[in-house]
């Protein structure tokens, strides 16, 4: 048995696609600065080709992951396809590829590239949930500001809606990065990518109240750098701001689904409801194409009923 079959009956990859892959991952780290999450996910879909590909060597296919054909890849997506792949994760494979040959092409490892006929599936509009702007008031005054811990969760609750923030985003936030007298945050964003977000008086004066009358009694004499701490002296995690966050939707009696990201999909709809422009709003949510935005238009459409029953000459 040939070492790709081998090692797809041991479930590993070649000794060969394995050196690829760490090649390719490595240049995605050092040149574009993805992030873990997303080098993991694109490690998981060239390793389910891999395999795949090791697996059809058992009835004649040639070679690894540079041997693939453009027909190759289609078979593999459909594949994919008759196991549950959703549209969504068939499309994030075929931008695996992509990203996969379009490197190995300018490394000279193939001459053409497989991936170019590939087309993505269609997908239905990601709608965002999000929250009334009375539910957000409700959520803010959740937290109990007698005690350090509910001071710092409600400093978090406020920063987050006034910067629109994503949850890893404020976890991972120094006191470095807080401009406490200008309101504004600098930010290390998606692959590392800083951007300055403002935020506005309301969230300035919880965060001053939570820095002079909290952090320092939940850290009990010990030192840290991080802006949002714990009692174990570390920075809050995704998983535990995630936790505070319905714990206190659960006590201000909001119903509705809720995720990580629910303070920041009202973050986007209350500015567009309130007449910002997509633009600004792109740049404040830190997204690097508008196309991404535009999930939350479908949020606005009353205001831009209202719009077009004020300006249109025939409203």
């Amino acid at each position: 048995m040939s070492e790709p079959v081998q090692a797809a009956v041991a479930g590993v990859l070649s000794t060969q696609d394995q050196a690829l892959l760490d090649s390719w991952l490595d240049a995605l780290w050092l040149e574009d600065g993805l992030a873990a999450p997303s080098l993991a996910a694109y490690r998981a879909d060239l390793t389910a080709l891999a395999r795949w590909q090791a697996a059809r060597a058992e009835g004649g296919a040639r070679g690894g992951l540079l041997a693939l054909t453009a027909q190759a890849l289609r078979d593999f997506l459909d594949h994919r396809w008759q196991l549950g792949d959703k549209p969504s994760s068939a499309n994030r494979r075929v931008a695996a590829l992509r990203r996969f040959f379009r490197w190995a092409v300018r490394e000279g490892l193939v001459t053409e590239d497989p991936s170019l006929p590939l087309q993505r599936a269609r997908q239905a509009p990601r709608v965002p949930g999000t929250l009334s702007e009375a539910q957000v008031l409700a959520l803010l005054q959740a937290p109990d500001t007698a005690t350090p811990l509910g001071l710092r969760d409600r400093a978090m609750l406020e920063l987050m809606y006034a910067s629109g923030l994503r949850v890893t985003e404020l976890v991972t936030l120094t006191l470095l990065q807080v401009a406490l007298a200008d309101g504004v945050l600098k930010v290390a964003g998606k692959g590392s990518k800083e951007r300055l977000v403002p935020f506005g008086q309301e969230a300035a004066e919880w965060l001053s109240r939570y820095l002079t009358q909290a952090r320092a009694e939940i850290l009990g004499g010990q030192r840290s750098d991080d802006l949002f701490v714990t009692a174990r002296g570390g920075a809050m995690t995704r998983q535990m701001a995630w936790v505070m966050v319905r714990r206190h939707a659960q006590t201000s009696g909001i119903t509705v689904a809720l995720s990580p990201h629910t303070l920041r999909h009202a973050f986007a709809t209350h500015l567009l409801n309130h007449g910002a422009d997509l633009r600004a709003v792109q740049l404040l949510l830190g997204h690097a194409d508008i196309s991404t935005t535009t999930i939350y238009t479908h949020v606005a459409r009353e205001r831009l009923r209202q719009l077009h029953h004020l300006h249109h000459p025939r409203a």
